[in-house]
């Protein structure tokens, strides 16, 4: 299976999550803050910038709410899902 079919495989999983940043772009793509998606999944704005640096992952039931919005946002903005060289913009 080719690359970018593995990458749409990971999105559509229940509680798979796309790379860090590609959870940035979603975001961006959708002009949301990180404050917004927090309130929306109901944690802090801290625990967005940390997953979407890949510095933590989200435990279980935040990670369920987190993969359904980013499956969303992906499939409303379906190029921001696409990983992208840092060069490429």
């Amino acid at each position: 299976m080719s690359d970018p079919l593995r990458r749409i495989d990971a999105l559509v999983e229940e509680d798979t999550l796309p790379t860090p940043r590609v959870r940035q772009q979603l975001r961006l793509a959708a002009g949301l803050t990180q404050t917004e998606v927090a309130n929306a999944i109901g944690v802090k704005r801290l625990a967005i910038a940390r997953w979407e640096a890949g510095l933590t992952q989200p435990h279980r039931g935040n990670r369920l709410n987190y993969a359904h919005l980013l499956r969303k946002l992906a499939a409303k903005h379906p190029d921001a899902a696409i990983e992208r060289a840092p060069n490429e913009g």
